[in-house]
């Protein structure tokens, strides 16, 4: 019984672009087509290759947290149908070599258009986007707290210890927040316990079943507790300073006033109509909107304070009918209240300390669907909503 060892297959020169990615295989051009010739699992590796969508340089710091903390998000990204796998950016790691690693989406089945791939990758780079802008990486002292305590207290925050007796603390703003202010609370108490403890006649009275403040973990006084209308209870010293960074329940996220963003000032946002029509919208005419954020240099609510963003101008486009008026004015609300961009890595460049789109979609191109951030796409105007109403704007 004879058994197949060479397979040729065909392969239009468009999916090819440089011949050499189709190597080890032999290969000979006909035509529009390159004939290849090797073993099946040759021929699978290039096909692989082939359908790579361009991979996404990422922080190190980011990445450990996200496949250590949001596996849930991430494989809900990945479906069934992908993978999403980092490895090292090995151009560079000559400079930084421990900062950057490259993320790739590769399908697991070889009927998988790359369109989808695509697809994934964008819905990937949203959701690191959203989870860079909010961690935060602090150092503790490894005797602040018994590490196994911390880490069932703040099941969001990724501790991994440290040569130098510290562990480096990677998280959301908002719990690193609770994090520092239980350890300060906690020095504070051992001092004063220190200093009473042969203190007679005082009555200590602390009932283990009072309850809990989630953001500082110490019994809530009733005379200071704040009651919100999502029924989650605080101090009210607490609930008053989480609220001045975000105006979300600190446990639930319901919104509780208007959200600021971190976009840098200065910049300005304009539109102007034309009569030509977008691709799904030909009855309608186009509205064209104009962003510019110059340069500058970073404030305390940007990830390196001090130190000089580059700035940005990009085009967006919107169908001028009354849903896409709509959306242009909750976009112009967005503006105003600094949350269409922000300081970060840019996802395309790799470069850090840039302005970039703070996950609020648009669309950048007229053409080219989805996939290119263009039209037609029917659902975006819809989704772009959604993505508004949760910022507290409709």
């Amino acid at each position: 019984m004879a058994f197949i060892t060479n397979i040729t297959a065909m392969i239009h020169e468009a999916q090819v672009q440089d011949q050499k990615r189709l190597q080890p295989c032999k290969s000979r051009k006909e035509g529009s087509y390159y004939i290849v010739e090797g073993s099946y699992k040759e021929l699978e590796d290039i096909y692989y290759k082939l359908q790579a969508v361009e991979p996404v340089n990422v922080s190190v710091t980011v990445m450990a947290y996200i496949e250590e903390k949001c596996q849930k998000e991430l494989s809900e990204i990945e479906g069934t149908s992908f993978i999403i796998k980092q490895q090292l950016d090995h151009t560079a790691s000559r400079n930084n070599p421990r900062n950057t690693v490259q993320v790739t989406v590769r399908p697991c089945d070889p009927s998988v258009s790359p369109a989808r791939a695509k697809l994934v990758r964008q819905r990937f780079i949203t959701f690191y986007q959203r989870t860079a802008s909010d961690l935060q990486v602090a150092s503790i002292p490894a005797t602040a707290c018994l590490h196994t305590d911390l880490e069932k207290r703040f099941p969001h925050l990724l501790f991994k210890s440290k040569h130098n007796h510290t562990y480096e603390v990677t998280g959301p703003f908002m719990h690193m927040a609770e994090l520092n202010h239980l350890i300060s609370n906690t020095a504070s108490t051992l001092n004063t316990s220190k200093a009473s403890a042969d203190s007679p006649g005082k009555e200590h009275s602390k009932d283990c079943e009072e309850e809990l403040c989630p953001i500082c973990m110490d019994a809530m006084m009733p005379s200071r507790k704040k009651t919100l209308r999502c029924k989650h209870s605080f101090c009210r010293d607490c609930l008053e300073t989480a609220f001045a960074y975000k105006p979300v329940c600190p446990t639930c996220g319901h919104l509780y006033g208007p959200l600021t963003g971190t976009q840098p000032d200065g910049g300005r946002m304009k539109h102007s109509t034309v009569s030509s029509s977008l691709p799904g919208f030909e009855r309608h005419g186009t509205i064209t909107i104009e962003y510019h954020i110059p340069a500058g240099v970073q404030t305390q609510e940007h990830p390196n304070p001090g130190e000089p963003y580059e700035g940005v101008s990009r085009t967006a486009y919107l169908p001028d009918c009354s849903e896409g008026r709509r959306v242009l004015h909750l976009l112009e609300r967005a503006f105003q209240q600094k949350l269409v961009f922000t300081v970060g890595r840019s996802t395309t460049s790799g470069r850090n300390n840039v302005v970039t789109w703070n996950d609020i979609h648009h669309k950048t191109s007229k053409h080219g669907g989805p996939t290119h951030y263009g039209y037609p796409d029917p659902d975006y105007l819809r989704r772009v909503r959604d993505e508004l109403k949760v910022k507290g704007i409709e």
